[in-house]
């Protein structure tokens, strides 16, 4: 694919990822991961990392609108946010040593199990 196509996809990915994301709270990476992949033929690593990479403004816009209406339980952020961040760490320091076709395994297997609790 050439640059333009390339940034036209990116365009188009991320409104979509961006809308679905604060429309759902999946945080993006249930929409960005397999289309970068699979769209924009980048390696399952370099997906996962350029998602976590968007989540960051993605998830400040999205969380800033619902707060407006009052949306957040402060509580519960409050609570989960060092934990959170513990565990992208620990994730994180795992994606990285792991074999890509494993990391796409894991992903697949983690979507049919959400899609599965969400369809109940």
């Amino acid at each position: 694919m050439t640059g333009p196509v390339i940034i036209a996809l990116t365009i188009v990915i991320s409104l979509f990822g961006g809308i679905v994301s604060a429309l759902l709270g999946v945080g993006g990476g249930l929409i960005f991961v397999p289309l970068f992949h699979y769209v924009l033929k980048l390696d399952m690593h370099h997906a996962v990392g350029t998602s976590l990479a968007i989540i960051i403004p993605t998830a400040f816009v999205g969380a800033w609108k619902h707060e407006l209406y009052g949306f957040i339980d402060w509580r519960v952020l409050l609570s989960a946010v060092l934990f959170a961040v513990i565990g992208g760490f620990i994730g994180a320091q795992m994606s990285v040593g792991m074999d890509t076709v494993l990391l796409k395994k894991i992903f697949a297997v983690f979507l049919v199990i959400v899609a599965i609790r969400m369809w109940l």
